[in-house]
């Protein structure tokens, strides 16, 4: 196998990192950079790992639209983005630059999608991918040529989702994920998923029938308040299963690029990022670091 392609869902990486580090660490014009620095060091430690051929950061809507078209509730009751990481969220477009890595975004849809469609399409182009998030929507991506690398709570870490994984965690493989979520629900988005049905009855659900719309044609023979929801929550339930599923758009894949540590370490600097900078300039390999 080629080296696989890395694809960084950067909102899900940078909100994390500004709420595992203090915002105390400060860079040029007394601007916090905690959030900046924490989801540069994750992804250098992926890159040192994994060697991928090429870092694409992807970035999208906070909420696609026809999502929340399909449910009003949809990320309504997300908090607002502090204004110490709405600002290093304009500003990390300049740092993940200099590295060389590939900027992505799209005004339509989610970064989820992002890295779902690049991951698709690097493996229609006969290589494999790497994606690093915090979602766990990104499951149903899981693969023998795709990897999901889970961040764990804080930056602490990376557990890889492959598809024995998922099914490990879940009860269900991969490309389950998005009716398991219909069926489930899923806090963090604000779906609410279908009125008694828990993550194990979904998983069974889904385990005994195949499908979300099999178990809605099937309602008869389940427990009456199973039954009672996939009968009156049928076009409710269709909706939030096409909230889960990710979409593909067109993406055109990066050349191969190495990472430019002297690159990094200049874009560091000019942020006021003179620790990480020094530490960049100190090595010749992501490896050292």
């Amino acid at each position: 196998m080629p080296a696989p392609l890395l694809a960084v869902d950067a909102p899900s990486l940078l909100y994390r990192a500004w709420f595992a580090l203090p915002d105390s660490i400060r860079g040029a014009g007394g601007m916090p950079v905690n959030a900046l620095l924490g989801a540069t060091n994750a992804i250098l430690r992926i890159v040192a790992d994994h060697a991928p051929r090429a870092v694409v950061i992807c970035n999208g809507a906070e909420a696609a639209r026809y999502r929340v078209e399909r449910y009003g509730g949809y990320h309504a009751n997300r908090p607002p983005v502090p204004e110490g990481l709405a600002q290093q969220f304009a500003r990390s477009g300049e740092l993940f630059e200099g590295f060389g890595w590939t900027l992505a975004g799209t005004s339509e849809l989610e970064a989820d999608d992002l890295l779902h469609s690049f991951a698709l399409s690097e493996v229609d182009a006969g290589g494999g991918a790497l994606l690093m998030t915090g979602d766990r929507d990104m499951f149903q991506c899981a693969t023998d040529t795709v990897t999901v690398l889970y961040l764990k709570t804080g930056v602490r870490g990376f557990e890889p989702m492959t598809p024995a994984a998922v099914e490990q965690r879940y009860g269900i493989p991969p490309a389950l994920v998005p009716d398991f979520i219909a069926l489930r629900g899923d806090p963090s988005d604000g779906l609410p998923g279908a009125r008694g049905i828990g993550e194990k009855g979904a998983a069974d659900l889904l385990r005994r029938h195949g499908s979300l719309e099999a178990a809605l044609a099937n309602p008869d023979g389940e427990r009456p308040r199973v039954a009672r929801a996939l009968r009156e929550q049928a076009d409710e339930l269709r909706d939030y299963l096409a909230i889960a599923t990710l979409q593909r758009i067109d993406v055109a894949l990066p050349a191969d690029a190495p990472v430019d540590l002297a690159g990094g370490a200049a874009a560091a600097a000019a942020l006021g990022m003179n620790r990480l900078a020094r530490r960049l300039r100190d090595v010749s390999d992501p490896s050292q670091l």
